[in-house]
């Protein structure tokens, strides 16, 4: 399937589930369905990085913070009361995206040499600096926080929780889509290279360095445009709710459980994960968020290590042989084959 029919399937389905979640009558669906199509963003880009190339990344909040409070400073700079009316969301996360696109090219220049845990290692450090450097910057609310106001409604949408799900919706399919078209271009080719063998993609000629800047910068920037959102859907941004822990460890757990060398791995992790927590927070309490993560975790690497994806393949690569067998076992007996 071509990336352009793709891109009208996807859009196709974004519409029929926003008309459905109107339907329902209920802004609960909202607010819920932000916080998934989040993760949704946030899995994919890791995937990117993580899955594509092997490189596991633990500063998701860090590139996700960049996005909130690059919002937080242009609605400072600009004004309380006029930044919703003056620079709509779009152009938001396109800023956010910009500033965690840079960040992240210059992180993979200076942490790509490294490799495995200490990669890994680095990255934490990462999201450790920037929340020290947001905690004591007193212009984005410091360690105090930061309000940000947000309209009531809008027109033709309504209330303005709606349109900040529009506009998530459709960063995921744009993130769904981009990871697609990787996956089957040359360029996806080029990171299953540096996952399979990185040094013996070098040593044939493939320019590892950059195809590994590309994937940060990628990876980085799509975490900040999820990110740059979030400021008017929390109404109160402090270094707690950005710099979470939940972030870094579902980001990673949802492309696991999902499956990590396709695009759509991260997407059924984050729809099963991402819905299970959402039903836990309203039914038992969102503390019990991490603890669904680490059982699916512990689940999937014993029964499917290759997370659903990996295990719906292997279930349909043995199909045709045990079918072979069964046509070889009826042979032997007497009687017509069926």
């Amino acid at each position: 399937m071509r990336t352009p029919t793709f891109l009208l399937i996807c859009l196709a389905i974004a519409a029929a589930v926003f008309a459905g979640s109107i339907a329902i009558g209920n802004d609960y669906v909202f607010f819920a369905g932000y916080v998934i199509l989040q993760y949704v963003v946030l899995s994919t880009a890791w995937n990117i990085l993580g899955g594509y190339c092997g490189y596991v990344n633990f500063g998701t909040a860090a590139f996700f913070a960049l996005g909130a409070y690059s919002t937080v400073a242009i609605y400072k700079l600009i004004g309380d009361n006029e930044l919703p009316h003056v620079i709509p969301i779009p152009v938001l996360m396109l800023v956010g995206g910009a500033v965690s696109a840079v960040v992240g090219l210059g992180m993979g220049y200076l942490t790509l040499r490294l490799r495995g845990a200490f990669f890994s290692i680095a990255t934490l450090a990462l999201a450790v600096v920037l929340e020290t450097l947001v905690v004591n910057w007193d212009y984005v609310g410091g360690s105090r926080g930061a309000y940000v106001i947000r309209p009531e409604e809008l027109p033709l949408i309504g209330s303005y929780i709606r349109y900040l799900f529009l506009m998530m919706m459709l960063l995921a399919v744009a993130a769904i889509s981009i990871a697609r078209l990787i996956e089957h271009s040359r360029l996806g080719y080029g990171f299953a290279t540096i996952r399979d063998d990185e040094l013996a993609a070098e040593a044939s000629g493939v320019p590892t360095l950059r195809l590994k800047l590309i994937a940060t910068t990628l990876s980085g920037a799509l975490m900040g445009m999820a990110g740059a959102p979030f400021p008017y859907y929390i109404g109160y941004l402090q270094p707690d709710s950005t710099f979470g822990l939940d972030y870094a460890v579902n980001s990673i757990a949802m492309p696991l459980i999902g499956g990590t060398t396709t695009w759509i791995g991260p997407l059924i992790g984050t729809l099963l994960l991402g819905s299970l927590q959402q039903v836990a927070t309203v039914t038992i309490s969102s503390a019990v968020n991490l603890l669904i993560v680490g059982f699916l975790l512990v689940f999937f690497v014993i029964v499917a290590p290759n997370g659903i994806v990996g295990l719906v393949y292997s279930y349909w690569q043995r199909k045709p042989e045990e079918f072979v067998g069964r046509r070889h076992v009826d042979a032997d007996a007497p009687g017509p084959v069926p």
